[in-house]
């Protein structure tokens, strides 16, 4: 099956050697999403509800370059460096996807790239 790289300037350039999404046929692959400004390269300023805003808008933009949006969206995976921050992190996520609701995974991990205290992977298929 054929497959190909989709790279979008509304999302930060990957900081390794990765790509922002790769489509296989009807499926869309994104990698994950931390709170980076695409123009600054830089973390955003805030709590943790403006870092999942800010995953959830590079995200929104990596699947709007492939023709995609949160509606197409079947699974997502988040991670988060403390699970105290569940709730608040909910709160953002479901004003993304209102009444479609993906299946989701939600992991506690020990650190994330740059200091993200939110990462946000998802699946895509039309």
């Amino acid at each position: 099956m054929q497959r190909s790289s989709v790279t979008t300037a509304e999302a930060p350039a990957p900081i390794g050697p990765y790509s922002q999404a790769v489509q296989s046929g009807k499926t869309l692959f994104c990698s994950g999403q931390i709170p980076l400004d695409p123009q600054t390269g830089s973390i955003v300023d805030g709590d943790v509800s403006d870092q999942a805003r800010q995953a959830l808008k590079n995200l929104g933009a990596v699947l709007s370059a492939a023709g995609y949006s949160f509606d197409d969206v079947v699974k997502t995976t988040i991670f988060l460096v403390d699970m105290d921050d569940f709730g608040a992190v909910n709160d953002v996520y479901a004003g993304c996807f209102g009444t479609s609701k993906p299946a989701r995974s939600t992991v506690a991990v020990a650190a994330l790239p740059r200091g993200a205290r939110v990462e946000i992977d998802a699946i895509a298929r039309k």
